[in-house]
């Protein structure tokens, strides 16, 4: 299993939810409407989905306030895989058919997917945003949580250190005790 983000019509990070590991890409996400029916819709049909958003299997990468998906960059690049398949069934195709006819041919064909844009993932907010989040001064909340964890191992090592002291001494004085 593994996380794959939910997202607006517009492509802006929403949830997470937990896919299968096999799951890729990304799914168009439909409700169907619940509101009263229309009067002019018959009582035996229902309403047609309404397309809600999107379910992206596709790694967010680290560092983005608002993560933001680029479908106009995930559907460019599907272009560009379809072409690459068809050009290699096309490839294909042509290799099986000399081998039918008993030519002379090189080594079969083999596909090479297109490489995944890196840029699927965009930040959502705008500069001013970010330094709005990030006004010198004010800790975020993760900033809080490291300093507090700091805190709380320099304790944990201070009473280490005083119980390692206090194991020295009566060591120390059992050693008297017994001599």
């Amino acid at each position: 299993m593994k996380e794959a983000i939910i997202t607006d019509m517009n492509g802006l990070y929403t949830d997470v939810t937990i896919v299968s590991d096999t799951e890729f890409g990304v799914t168009p996400l439909y409700e169907i409407p619940t509101s009263e029916y229309d009067h002019d819709t018959p009582a035996n049909e229902t309403p047609e989905p309404v397309l809600v958003g999107y379910r992206v299997a596709v790694p967010v990468p680290a560092g983005l306030y608002k993560p933001h998906f680029d479908l106009v960059a995930w559907n460019a690049w599907q272009d560009v895989v379809l072409e690459a398949q068809s050009d290699y069934a096309d490839e294909l195709h042509d290799w099986r058919e000399q081998w039918a006819e008993g030519e002379k041919q090189g080594p079969e064909p083999v596909y090479t997917p297109p490489v995944q844009p890196d840029n699927l993932w965009v930040e959502g907010l705008t500069p001013e945003e970010i330094a709005e989040l990030t006004k010198p001064g004010e800790l975020s909340e993760i900033e809080m949580l490291k300093k507090e964890n700091m805190l709380l191992k320099a304790q944990n090592n201070a009473i280490t250190e005083r119980a390692d002291f206090i194991e020295d001494i009566i060591a120390e004085m059992a050693m008297q005790i017994y001599q």
